[in-house]
């Protein structure tokens, strides 16, 4: 499947409009990687636990987007948008979305 930040594709063919199609993932902050962010925080640098989490998030939200595509009959998705948001003390959803649609 083609999964595209692009509005349209320059090299290929849309012959049909599907619509809408999202995935997203709430994940929960861990107590150890809190710790060490603390630590960063009076130390500097980046904080490693959390760049993987959010790498893992997106990536499960980009394959439940991808599934729900599949599902409706599409082979690929095209201006695919990313969205955090807070959901709770601790816990933070990421959502993908995107357009699907059947490409030549």
């Amino acid at each position: 499947m083609l999964i595209t930040n692009l509005e349209y594709l320059p090299d290929r063919k849309i012959v049909r409009h599907i619509g809408l199609v999202q995935g997203s993932t709430v994940r929960a902050k861990h107590a150890g990687r809190d710790f060490m962010a603390g630590l960063k925080n009076i130390f500097g640098g980046e904080l490693k636990g959390y760049t993987e989490l959010l790498n893992e998030s997106r990536d499960e939200a980009i394959e439940r987007m991808m599934e729900q595509a599949k599902q409706v009959g599409a082979n690929a998705v095209i201006n695919v948008r990313f969205s955090t948001s807070s959901v709770a003390a601790g816990a933070a959803e990421i959502f993908a979305y995107g357009t699907a649609v059947v490409i030549e």
